[in-house]
């Protein structure tokens, strides 16, 4: 696809998302303006040029709903949702396609198939500080399924209670996405 197809479709991709609050709200307006100005929007150079780049997370949920699965990010010193940067022309659910296969070895199996979530984040831990524009998914997977995950990017990978996810040591909007999810568990359940 041209790099303006990509940006196109991405643009769309990003207006489909229903805001959750007025925080949303700002990031869905601050990305479509961004994509607009014509900006280089893929992270074209290790570890983080440019400073602002497109991201792809996708939080993986039990079938019920009742339990997600982070990984212990060794770089970010997190407990995060899997996910990596979208590569130059690839569009973001492709890239948690590719990511779920090279960081878990696993298929990719959509909840939805769009993205839940979109948020503007400056990263924390042992990398150059940058913002990921993040744009996040929902994907299912038995949490019995052994998990064959990158040693190399992370230090372990665990299934949480809903009830017992380290907030604190998450990424900033991890609430306000099972917040915006909660209505969907609600409905599987």
């Amino acid at each position: 696809m041209s790099p303006v197809g990509i940006r196109a479709e991405i643009h769309e991709i990003i207006s489909s998302i229903t805001p959750l609050d007025h925080t949303e709200q700002e990031h869905i307006h601050f990305v479509l303006d961004w994509i607009a100005s014509g900006s280089e929007i893929f992270r074209i150079e290790k570890p983080a040029n440019p400073d602002t780049h497109l991201v792809s997370y996708f939080v993986i949920a039990s079938p019920e709903m009742d339990q997600i699965l982070l990984v212990d990010h060794k770089k970010a010193a997190l407990w995060l949702p899997p996910g990596g940067h979208v590569e130059p022309g690839e569009n973001p659910k492709e890239t948690v396609k590719r990511e779920a296969k090279e960081e878990l070895g696993i298929e990719a199996e959509f909840m939805c198939d769009e993205p839940i979530m979109l948020t503007v984040t400056k990263t924390a831990g042992k990398v150059g500080r940058h913002t990921d524009i993040s744009i996040w998914y929902l994907l299912k997977v038995n949490p019995w399924r052994t998990l064959n995950y990158d040693h190399a990017e992370f230090n372990q990978i665990c299934w949480f209670k809903m009830s017992e996810i380290p907030f604190e040591k998450s990424d900033p909007n991890m609430p306000r996405f099972l917040q915006k999810i909660s209505g969907l568990a609600r409905a599987i359940k």
